[in-house]
């Protein structure tokens, strides 16, 4: 930290009590004056010697043959002013970043300037300023900080502004050039860990990260904050993904992490405005900085307090071109009234639908320019895939909410692509749940959610399960076993998965086994003249459900008229 010492002579300032303050000296003082709550009691010829307002101040209170002088609304209070009034006497004062701007403002108010005498005390601490602090990165945050308490002094003395020019342009150098000190706790988790478990190893001088200023700066009031990010911005030469990093970094420092407090009356105001205003810093490219899982929270956290409208937009917008990076955990966002659901699944259904819509943009964008790069091919499909696996799972999450409609859900599910889900174990699994906790849904709702999944995209584990489920209708059982059966005329293996499902089958309950039966002696029959494919379509797996039958002159009693 930097300092200045001013004046040569000894303290002489004496204290009566909290309210009196007096200059230990053979003369008498001459003059009372009153600052905020103090009474400082001194002498003429020192201080107007330096300040020019004191001599106008004096020679009012002379005419007015008034014995006291009050200073009003002085700018950081007696302290800032007994500082002045030692330089005025030569007596010793040490000017540090904590100080420095009260004193600078107070000597603005006294016009201590070099009109009435040369070196006067703005002079000095404008040198110590512009030598020391703004070159020091530590000591231009607190000053920076202790600006904010002296406003609107600080701000037209252009010392806030010349303060933020300071800190931006230093986050813009070369970490390689960075000499200074920092904080960066990140790096101190290893060390403190290695500590803990007594290793020992060797010491490694570590290049200084591209992030390392961003703790620093948490410690600014929002509104400074923000100042000092729309400079660094401005300089364009920061990546994005450190502007992210900041931004998480405070939003950590500063968001609590309980929703009461969140949304809390005496707090709610302020999280408001900080959580907007994280949000209107961050980067211009929506596709890079930040995280899908930090986007997400703070998306919570605007829901939560409140926050405009365009800043949830903006969120929804970012998320929806980095949905595929999501986890669940991250999508279960709290419903708000009047919703009646646990989690907002609406604005899933939202952030999705936007997804896929830039994903068909950019798709369209390819086939003008005629772009085939399998690369590129192969990036989008992972990203359609981690959603569709994404979606799914979310789905089984929210599918054990009893005020979840059948709708909410299907038209979830539905809305992911069949690119997007390959396979349907996991879609399966959201609808057992589902079923299971919606007991008295009706046949015809069973038949519905059921229909979302394709028995054929179902893995041996999934189909196994689902012979099983006595949950599942039974048109959807008998699927899942023709199917099961169809893939067992495969040649070499005919023998070995033949007796493999016959051993399985004991595992089946009575009703799924009887229908397997009737599955098992019908492929038996056909042989091994037909491909799957062909026995599928000529043996529909509706048509094999015990008691159904082609003939026309059956009995009616014998025929089964819903599969359900």
């Amino acid at each position: 930290m930097k300092f200045m010492k001013l004046g040569s002579k000894p303290d002489a300032f004496q204290a009566e009590g909290k309210a009196v303050r007096y200059v230990s000296s053979e003369l008498a003082t001459d003059v009372i004056i009153n600052v905020g709550e103090v009474k400082f009691c001194l002498h003429k010829f020192p201080l107007l010697s330096k300040s020019n307002c004191l001599q106008k101040l004096v020679l009012k209170a002379t005419e007015e043959n008034d014995d006291e002088i009050c200073m009003v609304d002085f700018p950081g209070g007696p302290k800032a002013f007994e500082i002045c009034a030692k330089f005025c006497y030569g007596m010793t004062v040490t000017l540090n970043p904590y100080n420095v701007v009260a004193a600078r403002c107070a000597a603005e108010y006294l016009e201590m300037t070099e009109d009435i005498d040369r070196g006067n005390l703005i002079f000095k601490i404008e040198v110590f300023l512009n030598s020391s602090i703004f070159h020091s990165w530590k000591d231009s945050i607190i000053v920076l900080q202790t600006a904010k308490s002296l406003l609107p002094w600080s701000e037209d003395l252009k010392i806030v502004g010349r303060c933020i020019d300071s800190i931006a342009s230093k986050t813009s150098v070369d970490p390689a050039n960075v000499t200074w000190s920092y904080t960066y706790n990140r790096k101190l988790a290893e060390l403190d860990r290695v500590v803990e478990d007594r290793v020992k190893l060797p010491v490694i001088v570590e290049s200084v990260p591209k992030d390392w200023w961003v703790e620093d700066i948490c410690e600014l009031d929002i509104d400074l904050y923000k100042r000092v990010m729309i400079s660094v911005k401005s300089k364009g030469r920061m990546d994005a993904t450190v502007i992210g990093e900041a931004l998480k970094m405070y939003a950590v420092r500063w968001l609590p992490d309980s929703v009461d407090a969140l949304v809390s009356d005496a707090h709610a105001q302020r999280n408001k405005s900080l959580v907007e205003t994280i949000i209107c810093l961050l980067p211009s490219d929506k596709g890079v900085g930040c995280s899908c899982s930090f986007l997400l929270k703070l998306l919570k956290v605007a829901i939560l307090v409140g926050a405009d409208e365009s800043s949830r937009e903006d969120l929804v917008n970012r998320l929806s071109l980095k949905l595929h990076e999501a986890s669940v955990k991250d999508l279960l966002i709290p419903a708000r009234s009047p919703q009646i659901t646990i989690y907002d699944v609406e604005l899933v259904q939202c952030i999705l639908n936007r997804f896929l819509m830039h994903e068909k943009s950019n798709q369209d964008m390819d086939v003008e320019k005629n772009e085939k790069e399998t690369d590129n091919f192969v990036l989008k499909l992972g990203s359609l895939l981690n959603v569709g696996k994404l979606i799914d799972g979310y789905l089984a999450e929210i599918a054990r909410d009893r005020n979840l409609t059948l709708s909410s859900f299907i038209d979830l599910a539905r809305t992911v692509p069949e690119l997007a889900r390959p396979i349907h174990d996991r879609l399966y699994k959201a609808i057992d749940i589902y079923l299971k906790e919606h007991p008295s849904l009706t046949k015809v709702e069973r038949k519905r959610i059921c229909g979302l999944m394709v028995v054929k995209k179902l893995t041996m584990d999934a189909s196994m399960h689902a012979a099983q489920n006595e949950r599942l209708p039974l048109r959807v059982v008998v699927q899942v076993l023709f199917f099961e059966q169809m893939n067992q005329m495969d040649g070499k293996l005919a023998k070995k998965s033949s007796k493999n499902s016959r051993s399985s089958m004991q595992l089946l309950p009575s009703r799924s086994r009887r229908i397997f039966d009737k599955l098992w002696a019908v492929g038996k029959g056909h042989g091994d003249d037909k491909s799957p494919e062909t026995s599928v379509s000529s043996q529909s797996p509706t048509s094999m459900v015990p008691g159904d039958t082609k003939s026309s002159g059956s009995s009616s009693r014998h025929r089964r008229h819903s599969i359900s």
